[in-house]
């Protein structure tokens, strides 16, 4: 039946003159998902207005689903369009619409007319009181309300005459790619494919980088990690996933460094790496999965003790969150049964029987001066085994 979808969003709206540089972004990101389904789409900008029209048969249940993943959508409207051809036509258009949408009638609607094209010869108020006698007339049952009705019909006279009166939530937030890009630390938990998911969400394109340790971890483990990696990318486009060999790095600071400041060390490498590869791939930012007081690495104290090493903003999108908040965005993006898997990611393996929760920033860097002789070879050793896998969520159909 539909043939088109209206896309709406909300506040790309307010965007000033800068408003088409976000409509464009927002198409390009609806042509990439559209590329995942059955069927030939054309996308199309106009007014105000995103569209798109399909060109061919198509899959409606998979075409709703992947427009669902956009950011930027605030809603997706099933819409149908006809050539304008006269008021009659129009009529029993719309009529027919209304018996097939909705079986049941006891329903009370509103026509809401938005002329577009004024040279129509009805104007918007007539337009909406002859369609609602038509209505009317062919179903005696549905009555009009036009304050709080079951049904708003919406009809736009355009160069044609679009049609439509439901509307499928969207995501929100800003289109991926129209506010710069930013680093992801991903490991195989819970937390930090969300904070990659909300910070997504606001437009910033990811990339990602995972610590791995073996013999330590698991290739079962690292596959995790991909396939965290493909999960966020459902929603946030392509994510280049840089996997890193910190075993060397980590056994050193075993064997140099106090064992109770051994996961606040290990941290600090670990953002001082991920920002030597933000900064070589263009990235503006690094993203943790981070919550005050989780865990003992995520205290105020040790935050402020690993923010020390960096350069670069540090978006910390779950900062306030509890585990149950968290854990119910993971469960809604679909990562939470990959996060849960029982395969220990290179943190877990070298943490500490008793953890300082309150590391002492001098303290702390006293304590890595006793890695000064081989440090720096290390972690560019590290940087050097850097293995780059494009994670996708649906390889494209076309």
């Amino acid at each position: 039946m539909f043939t088109a979808f209206l896309i709406k969003y909300a506040e790309i709206g307010v965007k000033g003159k800068n408003k088409y540089l976000f409509e464009e972004a927002l198409a390009q990101q609806v042509k990439y998902a559209l590329k995942r389904c059955e069927g030939e789409f054309k996308v199309t900008r106009t007014e105000g207005r995103i569209y798109v029209h399909a060109l061919s048969d198509f899959d409606y249940e998979e075409t709703v689903d992947n427009l669902k993943t956009v950011f930027g959508i605030s809603g997706i409207c099933p819409v149908i369009h006809v050539a304008d051809e006269g008021f009659e036509k129009l009529s029993k258009v719309v009529v027919s619409y209304m018996d097939e949408t909705y079986p049941d009638k006891n329903m009370t609607f509103k026509v809401q007319t938005r002329r577009a094209r004024k040279n129509y010869p009805m104007d918007s108020m007539e337009i909406n009181m002859a369609l609602g006698e038509a209505i009317l007339n062919a179903f005696p049952e549905i009555r009009v309300d036009v304050h709080k009705p079951d049904v708003m019909l919406h009809v736009e006279i355009r160069e044609k005459i679009y049609i439509y009166s439901m509307e499928i939530p969207g995501p929100g937030g800003m289109p991926v790619g129209s506010n710069g890009k930013a680093m992801l630390l991903l490991s195989g938990g819970i937390d930090s494919p969300v904070a990659g998911y909300m910070i997504a969400k606001r437009g910033v394109k990811i990339d990602a980088v995972y610590f791995h340790a073996p013999p330590y971890t698991s290739d079962r483990a690292k596959q995790k990690v991909i396939d965290l990696a493909k999960q966020v990318s459902r929603y946030a486009g392509p994510v280049y996933l840089h996997i890193i060999n910190f075993t060397d790095i980590q056994l050193y600071i075993y064997e140099k460094c106090p064992h109770e400041e051994l996961t606040i060390i290990m941290r600090r490498y670990m953002m001082k790496i991920a920002e030597m590869i933000a900064k070589e791939t263009g990235c503006l930012g690094l993203i943790t999965g981070e919550s005050i007081g989780q865990v003992a690495s995520q205290t105020v104290q040790s935050l402020a003790v690993t923010n020390e090493v960096c350069t670069l903003p540090v978006f910390r999108p779950l900062i306030g969150f509890d585990k149950m908040e968290i854990v119910a965005v993971s469960e809604k993006i679909g990562a939470y049964e990959t996060s849960i898997l029982p395969y220990e990611d290179c943190c877990t393996i070298f943490v500490a029987k008793h953890p300082v929760t309150k590391p002492n920033l001098n303290v702390v860097k006293r304590h890595e001066k006793n890695l000064e002789e081989k440090i720096d070879e290390l972690v560019k050793q590290a940087i050097d085994s850097d293995e780059v896998v494009v994670a996708k969520w649906k390889e494209d159909r076309k």
